[in-house]
């Protein structure tokens, strides 16, 4: 099975967008994971623009990455969401077959009247990303070539 984890700095936002995203697109064919470096608290906004949705994460605690690697976790696929400055403290896990970075800005940093629009455009472009990476991992497991 093709193991997926999604990185950010709080998995508050991003991350959390990335994982519930990619999951809608592909189901139960990929296993899915999100976490951050350092786990901080939901994004409010990115709840309830999810929640527009029908993907209700209001319950879902925020997880570190460090704990994931403490339990052995592997991951076929381990991408950041986050700065590059952040992505390069995330930690080595055992038997990654491919590392990726894709850099959104962090919605944690938006304020005023249109913070809910601003979040809005990140969370359509990681919804773009998905879309394409989901497209790349359909090609993956229809030709059998996914690396396990």
């Amino acid at each position: 099975m093709i193991r997926v984890l999604f990185v950010c700095l709080h998995n508050s936002a991003r991350s959390q967008v990335a994982e519930e995203l990619l999951r809608k697109e592909m189901g139960d064919s990929v296993l899915v994971e999100s976490a951050g470096l350092e786990p901080g608290t939901l994004n409010p906004t990115v709840v309830e623009l999810l929640l527009e949705e029908g993907i209700d994460i209001s319950e879902k605690p925020t997880r570190s990455v460090f704990d994931l690697v403490r339990k052995g976790r592997t991951y076929t696929f381990v991408i950041t969401v986050c700065e590059e400055s952040a992505s390069e403290r995330c930690p080595i896990f055992p038997g990654i077959v491919q590392r990726r970075h894709w850099s959104f800005p962090d919605p944690s940093g938006f304020s005023g009247s249109n913070r809910k629009e601003q979040t809005r455009v990140i969370l359509e472009m990681i919804r773009i990303t998905i879309k394409e990476f989901a497209a790349e991992l359909r090609r993956l497991l229809h030709t059998n070539s996914a690396p396990y």
